[in-house]
């Protein structure tokens, strides 16, 4: 070894040399400020430091000529190369040691303090549990007995919600200072919130510190931004050290946080995490990517030699390079601490959701903030129309300054009214939304989430890869199953685990229950693995297929979970073909989570059965992940590579980008139009990615049109009109409605109103009459009649249009129709096309002696509606409007059903009370489905009691009852999960008792509504039940929603329909939700263009079926509608050809 690196290596523990030498405090304090970090000890040990480069090996070479080839070759000494491998492996040590010490004592934990000068700032707000607080005073403690005693100065804050100094300025270190400092250790504690940005201006106005250390255990109250701004302005002419450190945080943006402090300043950062899952450090990376250069340089000596050595020195190199792999450490960070201790089970707060499956709720189209959907108002399709007065074509013209042409996503062209205040609010939510989506994406890269992604279904079978490629790595594969099972394994119903290489071996015979004992049995099974063999993938596959899952058929969310670092022993296609055979028409998914350790397959002297590099090996489980509808997740040492997870969420991201740009082009456009302003210079490099008009298709400024026949005939008659003006004003001409039609009084005409005062005349209305002048019988005396006629009464009724709410209202079906109903919304069809005045009537005519039809009979269509013959007084424009308005009902009932079918609603209908009991039925007809029922009951708790804050309790009933408390409590996080945990204990026997259930649950104070879920007729007399309910019930009125599962005892349903509407409850069945789902997809996917098809089934739920009822009354009045206008069109079409046909005639 050299002399040089020797020695550093002994003397790399300053305090572990100085203890072995037995010197003083004294010298021990004056060498400790010798201590460099990461970066300042690299300046002397990194590679190109000692020299050891591949350009230096290459120097100490000779350059000889090949006679055959005429190719220049470098000739190395093999004593020469072996010497330089063996510096390289001695190096790559050394820096695992530097590694060790920087992760032992107060440095694992704080980091390395440098300065002499230090202020030491701690956030205060997380330290609610007791237990933790009393663990970060002990290490705190152990921070200053370790490395800020050695310091000159010191100062110390904390700070929550406000900052509270220990001192009012820095104070030199001594027994008196430091015995302070440890009380004022001892006495912390939590204080609101955490308002960094306040500690910060009251710190550095301590002129006197040349080193700052920040520890952190929640995301601060400030962004990063303004943060780092404040402390990179404040330390401008300056030098002072930040570290920031975060102590024991799950938060993903307080660790974005704290480095984004640290980086702008040119500081520090460690982030210690007790569970290891999110400890990093800016020194031990500088390590790890120094350590991995050396690493990469034994392997491109290795490839070197291959090329240009001798054959006899290729395998004498060779065998020294794999000794020397051999010998290194096998992965760049240290076994992770408690490594083989019992796990630490955390149970989850909330349903663990696929990226997919939460972009239903949380995406852009869900959140209402697709840009089209932004648009649509103030969206106007371009007309154009033939005018058969001017013989062409006319289209409609744009307005300059406020339209916009836009193109659409179905690739027509809108004029878009640019309503500038609603752009900028719905940019500001967008970027609301990309905050959210970096959250998610950031919660899912951290944790066991890295490894396995989100572990969604309720039986889980985990597949593990231990073939002998994996034996330097097992310690990953070890602790990337501890860490789910620690984090997500407490959230399934049961799991298994299998390991396989050559030889499957499983850990159980079939799966077990997700019970603590169980996972704790599982991580020391697991420690006792042993890497050998193949990858036998196929074998184990089958096993848990056929063993594990061998009643995949009666149950749903099973998922398989592969952890394997590389291409499986069969044939892709083999195995792609069995997996989707295997998933085909059940709920059972395989995801693949792929582990690309740094190394080549036989850097470690191992050669794998079948070969492939690592996109090759990607690629092929893509193929099977795609077979079974899974999910595909490829990780290593350095991060996530990629994940379908992930993917998703960016790509929302994108779309919210590319929604921003076009927004940002619109504003841009309008301003250029009006103020002729310069477009954005950002416009040009977002052109790729914006669909919008190009700029030859931009709209541009219309010219005036051109005077035409029509308007040249108008300026005409506007001539005349002011020559006659003076001598007598004209008569409107009239043309009757019909030939025999009366010819009616003439009336005089009002003065036109002046110009200016145009806008603001209304004349009233005055009453109809006529007046009669006649001669009388004396003389030339004049008799006058007035005759006056009653107002007129207009029978037709106009369209309205309709206002929907967006957001569901929680509510029953009966109470959301009283507002939204059809009649309520005044769109029934008969009623408004069809008045009394619409009916055809036939009188007998006594000189004819025959019935004869009513004189505008002829004019008019005429149908027969409900076996009455109705004239059709309506013109088609009214019939358009009429079928825009009843689709756009339509649409909204069936977000309706839609959202009635989704989530626990689907199985336990709408809570709509605030204080409510749930009532489940645990007898033994409800073992098979007492799974599912677990699962929907954890979704209802979560999703509507915890979500609308309803105080709530829970009670099971067999032959005896139990309920959870003996109280209604609030929906808190705690309750919830209490509830949850208390649920999955649930197991099914005896009979079916309701009315013990019922009178129990009636006993609770306060309660409101009682919501009964059962399978069965109760064991008791179904009239005696409903008589003592009407008893109790007298002393207090207290609603029974009843809930049918699975139940086909006609009676029993009879009698739960009773019982809800005796108590004013609803009675729900979860029958037909999966035909109900598809029927309600079909219709919003193919329109409403057929009445029949498709069709819901026959709900029997009250909130349901209401709803149905309702949809088809307006399916049928839309066809009605449709048919009419059809109707209509062919009237008027005849009408014009039969007077063509009397004009030709005349002719």
């Amino acid at each position: 070894m050299d002399a040089r690196i020797r020695k550093i290596a002994q003397c790399l523990d300053n305090g572990q040399f100085l203890d072995k030498l037995g010197k003083t405090t004294e010298m021990k304090k004056i060498l400790s400020k010798k201590v460099q970090t990461a970066e300042e000890w690299l300046r002397n040990y990194s590679l190109e430091s000692l020299q050891l480069t591949l350009e230096h090996l290459v120097n100490e070479g000779t350059i000889s000529l090949d006679s055959g080839s005429g190719v220049e070759e470098i000739e190395l000494a093999e004593e020469a190369v072996t010497n330089f491998e063996a510096r390289v492996s001695e190096v790559v040590e050394l820096y695992q040691q530097r590694i060790q010490w920087l992760l032992k004592d107060s440095r694992k934990v704080f980091g390395l303090v440098k300065g002499n000068k230090v202020g030491l700032v701690v956030d205060v707000s997380g330290l609610s549990d007791r237990s933790r607080l009393e663990g970060f005073q002990k290490d705190l403690l152990s921070l200053i007995d370790e490395q800020l005693c050695y310091k000159k100065q010191l100062y110390c804050l904390s700070f929550g919600t406000e900052i509270s100094p220990l001192w009012e300025s820095p104070k030199s270190i001594g027994v008196h200072v430091l015995g302070e400092a440890r009380q004022w250790v001892q006495q912390l504690t939590p204080a609101g919130g955490c308002n960094l940005l306040k500690a910060l201006k009251h710190v550095l106005t301590m002129k006197e510190l040349n080193s700052l250390v920040i520890i952190m255990h929640n995301c601060p109250d400030q962004s990063s931004e303004i943060l780092a701004d404040y402390t990179q302005q404040c330390m401008l002419g300056r030098k002072l050290l930040v570290h920031a450190a975060t102590y024991d945080c799950s938060s993903p943006a307080a660790i974005a946080s704290v480095k984004n402090l640290a980086e702008t300043v040119s500081g520090r950062y460690h982030c210690y995490s007790s569970k290891g899952e999110n400890s990093d450090s800016s020194d031990v990376n500088l390590l790890l990517q120094e350590s991995h250069k050396a690493k990469e340089l034994l392997k491109s000596i290795k490839q070197a030699f291959r090329r240009h050595v001798d054959g006899s020195l290729i395998s004498e190199t060779a065998d020294v390079s794999t000794e020397v792999a051999n010998a290194a450490v096998p992965s760049f960070l240290p076994k992770p601490p408690g490594h083989e201790g019992p796990l630490i089970i955390q149970t989850p707060h909330f349903l663990a959701r696929t990226s997919t499956d939460w972009l239903k709720t949380n995406g852009l189209k869900a959140k209402k903030l697709n840009l089209y959907q932004v648009l649509a108002p103030n969206a106007f399709s371009p007309v154009e129309e033939f005018v058969p007065i001017l013989q062409k074509t006319v289209s409609s013209t744009l307005h300059e300054k406020a339209m916009m042409q836009f193109e659409w996503h179905d690739g027509t062209v809108k004029n878009i009214h640019v309503d500038l205040p609603v752009l900028y609010k719905y940019q500001k939510l967008l970027a609301k939304m990309v905050r959210i989506y970096e959250k998610r994406i950031n919660w899912l890269s951290v944790a066991s989430r890295r490894i396995w992604g989100t572990v969604c279904e309720r039986r889980v079978v985990i597949l593990v890869d231990i073939s002998v490629t994996n034996s330097m790595c097992i310690i990953h594969i070890q602790h990337s199953l501890r860490l789910l099972l620690e984090e997500q394994m407490s959230n399934t119903d049961c799991f298994n685990i299998i390991a396989f290489g050559s030889h499957i071996e499983p850990w159980q015979l079939e799966l077990v229950p997700s019970h603590p004992e169980n996972l704790q049995k599982a991580w020391r099974w697991v420690l006792r693995l042993q890497c050998s063999g193949s990858r036998n993938f196929m074998s184990a596959l089958r096993r848990a297929v056929e063993i594990d899952f061998k009643e995949k058929d009666k149950h749903i969310s099973q998922g398989l979970y592969l952890l394997t670092t590389g291409i499986p022993d069969q044939e892709i296609h083999t195995i792609s073909a069995y997996v989707a055979e295997a998933c085909r028409g059940f709920d059972l998914q395989l995801h693949v989570c792929l582990f690309s350790i740094m190394e080549d397959a036989d850097s470690f002297g191992i050669i794998p059965a079948r070969y492939a590099t690592p996109m090759e090996t990607a690629i092929a489980f893509k193929e099977i992940v795609q077979s079974a509808n899974g999910r595909f997740h490829w990780f290593g040492e350095a991060g996530v590579f990629e994940s379908d997870d992930i993917t998703a969420i960016v790509s929302e991201m994108e779309k919210a980008k590319n929604y921003s740009q076009k927004c940002a082009f619109l504003v841009e456009s309008l301003k250029q139009r009006s103020g002729n302003e310069p477009a954005s210079p950002f416009l040009a490099e977002a052109d790729a990615t914006m669909i919008v008009m190009k700029e030859k298709r931009r709209p541009q400024k219309l010219p005036s049109p051109k005077p035409t026949a029509l308007s040249l005939a108008r300026m005409h008659i506007k001539d005349k009109r002011g020559e006659e003006k003076n001598t007598f004003i004209r008569a409107p001409a009239w043309r009757p409605t019909s030939a025999k039609a009366e010819i009616p009084p003439v009336q005089t005409i009002k003065q036109w109103p002046q110009a200016e005062n145009r806008r603001k005349y209304k004349p009233r209305k005055q009453p109809e009459c006529s007046v009669s002048v006649f001669y009388t019988g004396k003389g030339r005396n004049v008799g006058t009649v007035y005759r006056h006629y009653p107002k007129t009464v207009c029978i037709r009724k106009h369209v309205p249009s309709v206002r929907l709410p967006k957001k569901e209202e929680i509510c029953s079906s009966k109470e959301w129709l009283t507002k939204y109903s059809i009649k309520k919304l005044k769109l029934e069809l008969p009623r408004l096309m069809f008045g009394p005045g619409c009916t055809h009537q036939k009188k007998i005519v006594e000189s004819l002696h025959k019935k004869v039809s009513a004189k505008y009979c002829a004019i008019f269509p005429s149908v027969e509606i409900n076996g009455v013959v109705r004239h059709l007084q309506v013109q088609s424009k009214e019939l358009e409007m009429y079928t825009e308005q009843m689709e756009k009902v339509l649409l909204r009932y069936l977000q309706r059903i839609q959202w009635l079918l989704s989530g626990s609603r689907r199985l336990f209908g709408t809570i709509l009370e605030a204080n409510v009991c749930v009532l489940i039925d645990t007898s033994g007809s409800m073992d098979p489905y007492l799974p599912h029922i677990t699962k929907e009951l954890t979704s209802l708790i979560w999703e509507q009691l915890r979500k609308n804050e309803v105080r709530f309790n829970l009670l099971r009933f067999a032959e005896n009852t139990e309920s959870w408390r003996d109280r209604l409590v609030e929906a808190t996080d705690k309750t919830c999960h209490d509830a949850v945990q208390w649920v999955s204990k649930f197991h099914a026997h005896g009979d079916t008792r309701i009315l013990m259930a019922l009178q129990k649950a009636l006993s609770f104070q306060d309660v409101e509504a009682l919501y009964i879920l059962t399978d069965g007729k109760p064991d008791t007399s179904c009239n005696l039940i409903l008589k003592e309910i009407e008893r109790l019930r007298k002393q207090q009125d207290i609603k029974i929603h009843t809930i049918s599962f699975s139940c086909v005892d006609r009676e029993a349903n009879e009698f739960l329909k009773k019982l809800a509407s005796q108590t004013g409850g609803r009675y729900h069945c979860s029958f037909g939700v999966v035909d109900g789902q598809l029927a309600a997809h079909r219709m919003l996917t193919e329109g409403f263009s057929d009445e029949d098809d498709p069709v819901f089934p026959r709900f029997e739920g009250d909130d349901l079926k209401k709803l149905a009822e309702e949809v088809t009354k307006a399916r049928g009045f839309l066809k009605q509608a449709k048919s009419l206008r059809l109707l209509l069109q062919k009237w008027n079409i005849n009408q014009k050809d039969n007077s063509v046909f009397k004009s030709s005639a005349q002719d």
